[in-house]
């Protein structure tokens, strides 16, 4: 199970941290994702991480600005998002994968295991 948090209403230009919990074991196999879908709009890829090496991997749109992180003594992982636009705007949410990173691992189809989502809204 995933428990997502973190997310709120803040002006552009901010910053904010969200948070995923995974109760259970996470295995080292496992890929932790963030997507994220914003109204209307396909849920789409932001940031993974290998558990077993820290190994991330971005979108194009959160490159330079997004850090995706984990902390295995808390079975967690984090996103760190800094210089947030209005088209950040969106349900965040964190995923899980049992398997390695592979080049599908962008597509949420990819992922068995989801969280509720936290909405990030930004302001212009």
């Amino acid at each position: 199970q995933l428990q997502a948090s973190g997310g709120g209403l803040v002006q552009a230009g901010s910053s904010l941290r969200l948070s995923c919990v995974a109760s259970g074991q996470i295995f080292n196999t496992y890929v932790l994702a963030w997507f994220r879908q914003a109204p209307g709009k396909e849920r789409d890829f932001v940031a993974a991480i290998s558990w077993s090496d820290g190994a991330t991997h971005y979108a194009d749109s959160a490159k330079d600005r997004f850090t995706i992180s984990r902390d295995g003594a808390k079975n967690t992982v984090y996103l760190q998002m800094n210089s947030l636009n209005p088209e950040d705007t969106a349900v965040y949410y964190c995923a899980a994968d049992p398997s390695t990173w592979y080049e599908g691992s962008i597509y949420h189809q990819s992922y068995i295991y989801w969280g509720q989502g936290t909405l990030v809204t930004v302001s212009s």
